[in-house]
C-alpha cells in the first residue's frame, strides 16, 4: 500500500537527490515504516480505513511468502505468524470502524484532559518523565542526519511517529552497509528500547478497540526489525 507520510520532521533538501534506488524489499519497509509513522501522528481518514482493509488481503496471513523475504534484514524467507496475525487483525478493526469512531478513539487514548491515557513519547518509557536526557540525545542524532523538527509541529522529536519517519528516511536514503549500519544505530538506541512498552500500554488501555490492533502490528514489524538487526 502507498501509506501516506506524518510531518513531523523536516528532511535536508539533498535527501530525494541523494537516495539509492531501493529494493522492493526495503520499499515495502519503508511503507510500513510510513504507515505506522501516520497511525500514530493522527487518526485515520476513511480513504486509509478502506485502504487497510484492502492490505489486510496481502499480509494479514499467517506464513505467506514476506514482501521483507530478500531483503538485507530479512531473517525468514516468510512472515512471521505474528505480523501476518496482527494485519488480519488490524484489517478487521479497520473494517469494523469508520473515520469518526476511530478519530475519537485516538483523541481520548493519545490527548485527552490532562494527562493522555497512553504516551506516545520515548523519553516518558525511558525516563519516566517527558523532556528528559533520551530526547537530548535523540536531537544530537538527528542533527548528524540532518533531520530537524518542522517549524509549528508540537510533537517532540520522540514521538513514535517521528521516530518511525527517521527510520522510513533511513531506509530509502541508503541502501548500502553504511545506511544499513544507519538503520541498525538508530533503531537499536531510539525505538527498540521502548516500542514493546508503548505496545502494552495501548493494549492495556480500556478505550483501545482500533489502536490496540495498531499497536499489535507496531510490535510485529518492529520485532522483524529487531531480530534482523541482531543477526546482521
Amino acid at each position: 500500500m502507498n501509506a501516506p507520510q506524518a510531518a513531523i520532521l523536516r528532511e535536508p533538501e539533498s535527501a530525494i537527490s541523494t537516495s539509492l534506488p531501493a529494493s522492493a524489499e526495503d520499499a515495502a519497509r519503508a511503507e510500513h515504516y510510513a504507515l505506522l509513522a501516520r497511525l500514530f501522528f493522527a487518526a485515520p481518514d476513511a480513504p486509509l480505513l478502506a485502504a487497510l482493509v484492502a492490505a489486510g488481503d496481502v499480509f494479514g496471513v499467517g506464513d505467506s511468502p514476506s514482501p521483507l523475504a530478500h531483503s538485507p534484514l530479512a531473517h525468514s524467507p516468510f512472515v512471521p505468524s505474528p505480523f501476518g496475525v496482527a494485519w488480519a487483525e488490524l484489517a478487521d478493526a479497520a473494517r469494523r470502524t469508520d473515520a469518526r469512531s476511530v478519530h475519537d478513539e485516538y483523541e481520548a487514548l493519545f490527548h485527552g484532559i490532562g494527562r493522555p491515557e497512553v504516551m506516545l513519547y520515548g523519553s516518558f518509557y525511558l525516563a519516566g518523565f517527558l523532556m528528559e536526557e533520551p530526547l537530548a540525545d535523540l536531537r544530537d542524532d538527528l542533527a548528524g542526519l540532518g533531520l530537524a523538527r518542522r517549524g509549528g509541529v508540537t510533537e517532540t522529536e520522540d514521538h513514535v511517529a517521528a521516530l518511525a519517519e527517521v527510520m522510513r528516511h533511513l531506509v530509502v536514503s541508503g541502501a548500502d552497509a553504511a545506511g544499513l549500519a544507519r538503520q541498525r544505530a538508530f533503531f537499536t538506541r531510539h525505538l527498540q528500547p521502548w516500542y514493546a512498552r508503548l505496545a502494552d500500554a495501548v493494549a492495556a488501555a480500556p478505550q483501545a478497540s482500533f489502536y490496540a490492533r495498531v499497536g499489535a502490528l507496531a510490535r510485529a514489524f518492529f520485532d522483524v526489525e529487531s531480530e534482523a538487526f541482531a543477526m546482521d
